[in-house]
C-alpha cells in the first residue's frame, strides 16, 4: 500500500469518528474521485474497521482513534516543515514541556543538539532524547495511553503540578477558535490544560487539517495569547480569524502578526532555522 493510500485511510477513519459520512462528501474532502473513496472504504471494511452503508460508511466501533503510527503517515511533509519552523522559537537554556503527538515527536527529534531541560509524557521521543548529552530529561509517569504512546492520569498531573516551564509545545486532534484544543479523552485534556497553565508561553503545532476540526468530545481551553505553527495549507480566513482572536500564527516560513492577513506578510523565517 502506498504512503498516499495509508494517509487517506487514516484520514477517512478520523473523519468517520464524527459519524456517518457519505461517499460524495468524503470525495470532496480529500479531493479524489468517488470511486477512489469506495475502494478505500471497501479495503477498510475487509479489515473490519468500518461498516458500509447505503452511499457511505460508519465505524464498526464508537470513535475508533488512529494510532501514533497511523498519524505519522498523515501530512508527513507538513509535520516536518512545522517542526523545523518551530525550532526557531526555542532558546538554549529553556525548560520545555513537550506534549504527546506525532508533530511534537517530529519537533522533539530536532532538539538533540540543543541545551535544554525537557519535561514530557511523550514516550515515543525517549529513545531519541535519552541519547543527547546536553538535554536534561524529566519523564511524567502515569497510565499508558498506547494509541499515542504517552502517559496521563493523576500521577502525571500531580508530577506536573510541581514544575514550571518557559514554553509548552502542544499537539491536538483539532484546534478551534474560542474553544481550544480538541481531544478524545478527558484525562488527555486535563494534562494538556496543566501543561499550558504551568508554562509562560504556549506553542501549538498543528497542520492545516486540524484547524477548525471538532470531531472529538474533550476540550482544553487555550490562554489569551498563544502561538500556532501550521503549514501553507491553512487558508487566509483561518489564519486571520485565529490571529484576530489573539494567536500569533506562523505559517510554513512566514510570520503573521495579530492584525495581518496571511497573504500580506512576506517576512520569511527559514524552515531550516534551529538545525544547529
Amino acid at each position: 500500500m502506498s504512503m498516499r493510500s495509508k494517509e487517506r485511510h487514516a484520514r477517512l477513519l478520523e473523519a468517520l469518528n464524527a459519524g456517518e459520512i457519505d461517499v460524495d462528501d468524503l470525495a470532496r474532502r480529500f479531493d479524489v474521485s468517488a470511486s477512489t473513496v469506495r475502494r478505500d472504504l471497501q479495503h477498510l471494511s475487509k479489515n473490519n474497521a468500518v461498516r458500509r452503508t447505503y452511499g457511505g460508511a460508519i465505524l464498526t466501533a464508537h470513535a475508533n482513534e488512529t494510532t501514533l503510527e497511523q498519524r505519522l503517515a498523515v501530512q508527513g511533509k507538513q509535520k516536518q516543515a512545522i517542526a523545523r519552523a518551530a525550532i526557531d522559537l526555542i532558546e538554549d537554556g529553556d525548560t520545555l514541556i513537550l506534549d504527546a503527538g506525532s508533530t511534537v515527536a517530529a519537533f522533539g527529534r530536532l532538539l538533540q543538539q540543543r541545551r535544554l531541560r525537557i519535561i514530557t509524557n511523550n514516550l515515543a521521543l525517549l529513545p531519541f532524547l535519552a541519547k543527547a548529552p546536553t538535554l536534561e530529561l524529566v519523564v511524567l509517569g502515569g497510565a499508558l495511553r498506547a494509541t499515542s504512546m504517552s502517559t496521563m492520569g493523576p500521577l502525571a498531573n500531580e508530577a506536573l503540578r510541581r514544575m514550571t516551564a518557559d514554553r509548552a509545545v502542544m499537539s491536538a486532534d483539532g484546534v478551534v477558535n474560542g474553544r481550544g484544543l480538541c481531544e478524545a479523552d478527558l484525562e488527555q485534556v486535563a494534562l494538556k490544560s496543566l501543561m499550558m497553565q504551568h508554562s509562560k508561553e504556549v506553542i501549538v503545532l498543528a497542520d492545516a487539517s486540524k484547524l477548525g476540526r471538532a470531531e472529538q468530545m474533550a476540550w482544553a481551553p487555550l490562554p489569551p495569547r498563544w502561538t500556532l505553527v501550521t503549514d501553507v495549507g491553512a487558508s487566509e480566513e483561518q489564519c486571520k480569524r485565529l490571529a484576530d482572536a489573539g494567536a500569533r500564527v506562523i505559517v510554513a516560513g512566514r510570520l503573521l502578526s495579530r492584525h495581518r492577513n496571511c497573504s500580506r506578510d512576506r517576512r520569511k523565517i527559514s524552515t531550516e532555522a534551529g538545525l544547529r
